[in-house]
């Protein structure tokens, strides 16, 4: 039996087990009338009812056997987002015991009669609330531990006969891990056996009422993040997870500690079977740092020295155990270097381990660790002693996932019981197995490392070292028909070129109408672009939007000419330009790589077809290319009437450009990706057929245009453009046409001879985290600008799943809630974004609008002024100001 199926195990037990708990809770409990009464103290002396505490502790346990409850069903990515919400809402948990600590302390100065009064509802609720399952009961173990602590200190009769009330409530939770122990070993017999498929019915009865009141995705949801995928085999060299320990080596790891009682407990029993651990501690367990940066020790730190004498590891678990990937600044600094100076203060014997609390971090975090000079190690054989209230069913899966790994890192927690009360039989078992047990020895785990690393990525650069553009449109003809769409194409692509794929201004030369002469055209190319202003590492990119034509010479072959805007009708032999000279340019320019883009309709060309090999991105560096892409062949008229004034094959280009012709996602569009996504788009919608060749000479390198850099892009806000109706309903078509991302199935297009040539596109990378979440990000901001919120919602979801650090997604996630008023959620992603990035102003001005919309008015004040702080003089100041002045 797998053990990650441990926790249908334990539910069938304890539904078999259900009957038989009513029997052995005390008979004097009478049930309360209300299930939860949240009643704070009258005074400092005064606590009546059921704390809050109760219901809130309740819940997170209901929600965390919610999040495990399909198991089986879950994939490995939807298991470690359940894993991470559940350790969260677990911690939650502990702050509420901590809560209910201070509570205890009150009610012990409190007057007898009322302190009796409180106790007996604790236990009453404990006992027989009418809307508890069975189940739920095990999730005050650690409430009635510490009801028992306290009574025990006082000898009156009613708290003797508390205590003795207390003891056969938690008498009665040992019962049941009894029965179950009994259980899983019939079950596991009867699977081994028989493989019967138990009944489980009263238990499938508690999840599906528990499924009623709450939901996975938004139990996730609701903690106002997007968890991460689980990182990438490029990233475990920064980590250690233990893969490349030898067969049959584990390491034992505890976090959280030290507590009081518990860590001396799980040290006792390493010191019996005489093996070592690491022990990850959290900072405030063991002292605390003022504003001077002075520590202080409390007494756990004795426990911790005493870990260190008996020969154990102390590691740094953060401060406060906060989510440290939601982190950034002087507080993330903080968590990590406060608690490295409280384990020195103990002894400068502290290892320089680091382990991120929930396995969360962010580069930042990570730059930190190295600033520091500490290692982040995480895990690989997770014990989920924190969710798995059943002692036996740890070992189960601990030994299971062994079975499985052969070696790793183990993660328990030393504050849990349950934990003490699993780990001699794990030991038992690992020993039994012949496992060793490695430590740190201050530079490594003292075994040698697996030899079989996985090698390091290779990354694809197009490595260009200038960009080079000629960009001419006309539509002022004197003598051929006049254009509309023209002039505005060029411009269009002009700024594509500078504020999308990183041309420089002034190296974007640019034509327009009257200024598009025969002379013109070609002193850009010999005067601007010869004479050594290109370097061989150089591109240049060639867009010309205007009239092309194509004649039929006396050898019976077609030549195309690209029309200026003085050419002659009569004379187009003499005063147009021929695509002949064209190629002679391309070939004689020392760039790279050249691309023509004409937006004009002809053939005649007799250009071959570049032959790219498979990895064609790996040797393009060496060589050259010289390509050209037709928006149409002869006879055929270029479709006008785009969106926004564009001609439809243009329009299809700037599409192409914003990202949809990244057909493999690597980040990178080729020129053949950009001629597979464009010809059968235009084809659908028009007459056009666009063809796409390689100039003669051409060695089979391939123009890229580079897409924005990692992080870059649009924050989201209220002036940000969205598409026309039309241009929406235009785009529509255009996808439904085009090639879609990773498709594998080749492209038939035409060539500029008029025949046709299949294009094979490239295989979907296999992108870094980052390249993954930046890639999403694009998309969704495409589908933001054509309406399309489920899908711009889905995208950003999932580029911060890839990177929860990514305050472009985070806040762009939020302007998506807030476009469709969900104004709780938008509020909730603008603060997640100035948390990652309190340097981001836009994002205040969002934050502001949110709380303004839920009538926060004192927030939307205080999010508008940090705007004004950010960007006085901004864009949005006057709007901000405004705003402002409303609210006073």
């Amino acid at each position: 039996m797998k053990t990650k199926h441990w926790i249908l195990v334990v539910l069938a037990a304890l539904s078999l087990l259900g009957a038989a708990y009513a029997i052995w809770l005390p008979k004097s409990a009478k049930a309360l009338a209300s299930p939860v009464l949240s009643v704070e103290p009258a005074s400092a002396n005064s606590v009546a009812g059921v704390p809050k505490e109760f219901d809130e502790l309740l819940l997170a346990y209901r929600k965390i056997i919610v999040l495990f409850a399909d198991e089986k069903k879950l994939s490995a990515k939807e298991f470690e987002q359940a894993n991470r919400v559940g350790q969260a809402l677990f911690h939650e948990n502990l702050n509420r015991l901590a809560s209910f600590d201070l509570i205890l302390q009150k009610l012990m100065a409190a007057k007898p009669a009322e302190r009796e009064q409180s106790f007996d509802a604790m236990l009453t609720y404990i006992e027989s609330n009418p809307d508890l399952f069975d189940a739920d009961r095990l999730a005050f173990r650690e409430i009635l531990l510490r009801l028992q602590k306290a009574i025990a200190t006082e000898q009156t009769l009613p708290a003797i006969k508390l205590h003795k009330r207390v003891g056969e409530d938690l008498a009665a939770l040992s019962e049941i891990e009894k029965e179950y122990d009994k259980e899983l070993k019939e079950v596991f017999s009867r699977f081994e056996t028989r493989a019967i498929d138990l009944k489980r019915e009263r238990w499938d009865d508690y999840i599906v009422k528990l499924k009623k009141l709450y939901n996975r995705e938004q139990i996730l949801k609701d903690y106002g993040v997007i968890l991460p995928y689980p990182e990438k085999a490029e990233a475990a060299e920064k980590d250690i997870f233990g893969y490349d320990l030898p067969p049959k080596t584990i390491v034992l790891t505890f976090d959280d500690g030290p507590h009081a009682t518990y860590t001396e407990e799980v040290a006792a029993i390493l010191k019996q079977y005489n093996v070592p651990a690491i022990f990850f501690q959290v900072g405030k367990n063991v002292g605390a740092v003022d504003a001077q940066g002075k520590q202080t020790l409390n007494k756990n730190a004795q426990t911790s020295k005493n870990l260190l004498g008996a020969g154990h590891v102390l590691a740094n678990h953060s401060f406060s155990h906060a989510l440290l990937s939601k982190q950034s600044g002087d507080n993330l600094h903080a968590e990590i270097e406060q608690t490295d100076q409280l384990l020195k203060a103990i002894s400068p014997q502290r290892s320089a381990l680091f382990r991120f609390p929930y396995g969360a971090k962010n580069a930042e975090g990570m730059k930190i660790l190295s600033t520091l000079g500490l290692r982040s190690v995480l895990w690989n054989i997770d014990s989920l002693d924190w969710a798995d209230p059943v002692p036996s069913s740890i070992v189960t899966r601990v030994m299971g996932s062994l079975e499985k790994e052969k070696r790793g890192i183990v993660l328990f927690h030393d504050i849990h019981e349950r934990t003490v009360k699993a780990l001699p039989a794990i030991l038992d078992k690992l020993i039994a197995d012949g496992y060793k047990f490695a430590s740190w020895n201050g530079s490594e785990f003292s075994v040698s490392k697996s030899a079989n690393a996985q090698p390091e990525k290779s990354v694809v650069t197009s490595d260009y070292q200038n960009s080079w553009a000629i960009v001419i449109g006309i539509n002022d003809y004197a003598k051929w028909p006049k254009l509309q769409y023209a002039v505005q194409d060029a411009k269009a692509i002009r700024e594509t070129l500078i504020n999308r794929l990183g041309f420089s201004n002034e190296k974007v030369l640019t034509l327009s109408n009257g200024e598009a002469t025969r002379n013109n055209i070609l002193a850009l190319f010999h005067d601007k672009l010869g004479h050594g202003q290109l370097k061989k590492d150089d591109r240049v990119f060639v867009f010309f939007a205007g009239h092309g034509a194509t004649r039929k010479l006396s050898s019976g072959r077609n030549l195309g000419y690209i029309i200026p805007v003085d050419s002659d009708p009569e004379q187009v032999s003499v005063d147009a330009i021929p695509m002949t000279d064209l190629q002679n340019i391309a070939e004689n320019l020392d760039a790279k790589h050249v691309l023509f883009v004409m937006d004009a309709c002809y053939s005649g060309l007799g250009l071959t077809r570049g032959g790219g090999s498979s990895n064609f991105l790996r040797e393009n560096a060496k060589r050259m290319g010289r390509q050209m892409l037709t928006a149409g062949g002869a006879d055929q008229l270029v479709a006008d009437g785009g969106p926004n004034g564009h001609s439809v094959f243009t329009w299809t280009l700037l599409q192409a450009l914003s990202g949809k012709a990244d057909l493999n996602g690597d980040g990178m569009i080729t020129a053949t990706e950009l001629a597979a996504y464009i010809a059968p788009a235009v084809s659908s919608v028009s007459q056009q057929t666009p063809a796409f060749g390689s100039l003669p000479g051409s060695e089979g390198g391939e123009f890229i245009f580079e897409m924005r850099k990692e992080g870059e892009g649009e924050f989201l806000n209220a002036g940000t453009n969205q598409l026309s109706a039309d241009a929406i309903a235009l785009n529509s078509k255009l996808d439904d046409a085009s090639i879609k991302v990773g498709s594998s199935a080749p492209i038939v297009i035409k060539n500029l001879s008029g025949g046709e040539q299949k294009i094979a596109v490239p295989k979907l990378v296999d992108a870094s985290s980052r390249q993954l979440a930046q890639r999403a990000n694009d998309l969704g901001l495409l589908n933001y600008r054509e309406k399309r919120y489920a899908e711009a919602e889905s995208a950003f979801t999932e580029a911060l799943k890839h990177k929860p650090d990514f305050a472009l997604a985070a806040n762009n996630l939020g302007f998506v809630y807030l476009k469709q008023q969900k104004y709780p959620e938008a509020a909730r992603w603008f603060e997640n974004t100035v948390q990652i990035d309190p340097s981001r102003a836009i994002a205040y001005v969002n934050l502001g609008d949110a709380r303004l919309a839920l009538n926060e008015n004192d927030k939307a004040k205080k999010a508008y002024l940090s705007y004004l702080e950010l960007a006085p003089n901004g864009a949005n100041a006057a709007y901000v100001k405004e705003a402002v002045k409303k609210l006073n």
